[in-house]
């Protein structure tokens, strides 16, 4: 294989394939992509297993052919060589030259017949969704995924399509199980991707698709055959999904809150923040108690102090007194837009629910720590 590219287009595309590409592994094929010339286009190809990356640019192709390259190599090299046009030539003995006319690289390589096939389902059904609205629902709920390992069945976001009084929704939920993030987005022709029973989409593949989708445009979405396939402009992102079953999350959103007061949600966050200061690992819960005109944050850690911050709020009920994680509100309220928030509460027992005007179909909840 033989070929001159355009740099930038080329940076473009090795670049989102990086977080893919295995580090350490024990294929090292993994830490490879795949690059195969075709007539007047160069077919970029990673995988994890997990997940298949596969992008088509045009290229001038001298001779048809395919290698393997470090991906994170020719990523580095792509952004410290700062001429246009690349020259890439495939080798004896799995060798591969690149040149961008002043600087000059040999690399050893691996036969590109070691690379796993690129498999994408046939005939899947897509919808397309703008790229805004799938990036906000990643964002809003792909923090509360559990980074425990023995949490399998909590580590991806669930997906499924509702309906209500024939209006039909995409949803995403998450849930750790301290705390649960949920939205939904009423889009057009979601029921066509029959998500009915839901399906469990890993966070590594959630990440890569908000990168795609993140940059604007229509996204092309569809699930066959236990994977979640993404099409955007030349890009293809093939998801396998996760076998496993999401618990009940309708068991523990309330349907009311007993308690409700309204107040800034920059207020809110940067005071959480604070409280944070004094937390570690054995001593992380924040004292929250609600009485007239005010909401009271307490800090408190043996070991260096106390912290304390009151916030006046419009609240005439009885006393309140709860313990939370305050990293949860932190994380639930960067990932909010609204000016001003809503917090419900029912008592000490019951989780706590954040919600605001400009967050549409979002609901956060975070569940009570003992003090």
């Amino acid at each position: 294989m033989e070929i001159k590219i355009s740099r930038e287009k080329f940076l473009k595309s090795i670049s989102r394939v990086q977080s893919i590409t295995e580090r350490k592994t024990n294929m090292p094929i993994l830490s490879n992509v795949l690059l195969t010339a075709v007539g007047t286009n160069l077919i970029i190809s990673a995988t994890d297993l997990e997940l298949q990356f596969q992008e088509t640019i045009s290229t001038e192709t001298i001779r048809e052919g395919s290698l393997t390259i470090s991906g994170r190599k020719l990523f580095e090299i792509l952004k410290e060589c700062k001429n246009e046009t690349f020259h890439i030539q495939a080798k004896e003995n799995n060798w591969v030259f690149i040149s961008d006319g002043t600087a000059q690289f040999d690399l050893a390589s691996l036969t590109a017949d070691e690379f796993p096939s690129f498999i994408e389902p046939e005939e899947v059904t897509t919808i397309d969704v703008e790229g805004k609205i799938i990036s906000e629902m990643i964002s809003k709920t792909s923090y509360a995924v559990t980074l425990e390992e023995a949490g399998f069945k909590l580590s991806g976001v669930f997906t499924e399509t509702t309906e209500v009084n024939g209006n039909h929704f995409f949803k995403m939920v998450a849930t750790d199980g301290h705390r649960l993030s949920l939205i939904e987005k009423s889009i057009p022709d979601v029921e066509l991707l029959n998500l009915n029973n839901g399906v469990m989409i890993p966070k590594k593949g959630l990440s890569e698709l908000n990168k795609l989708a993140s940059e604007g445009g229509v996204v092309q979405i569809g699930f066959k055959d236990k994977n979640c396939v993404i099409k955007k402009d030349a890009v293809i992102l093939v998801i396998r999904l996760l076998e496993t079953k999401f618990p009940d999350y309708r068991a523990i959103i309330p349907d009311t809150a007993k308690s409700s007061i309204k107040l800034k949600r920059s207020s809110l966050l940067e005071s959480m923040r604070r409280m944070l200061i004094l937390s570690n690992e054995r001593y992380r819960a924040v004292k929250i108690t609600l009485d007239e005109g005010f909401l009271e944050l307490v800090s408190t850690n043996p070991d260096i102090g106390e912290a304390q911050e009151k916030i006046p709020v419009e609240y005439r009920e009885e006393r309140l007194e709860m313990g939370f994680n305050p990293r949860y509100f932190v994380e639930t309220l960067q990932s909010m837009e609204s000016e001003d928030i809503l917090l419900g509460f029912i008592d000490n027992s019951k989780p706590c629910t954040l919600k605001g005007e400009s967050d549409l179909g979002f609901l956060g909840l975070i569940m009570p720590m003992r003090l």
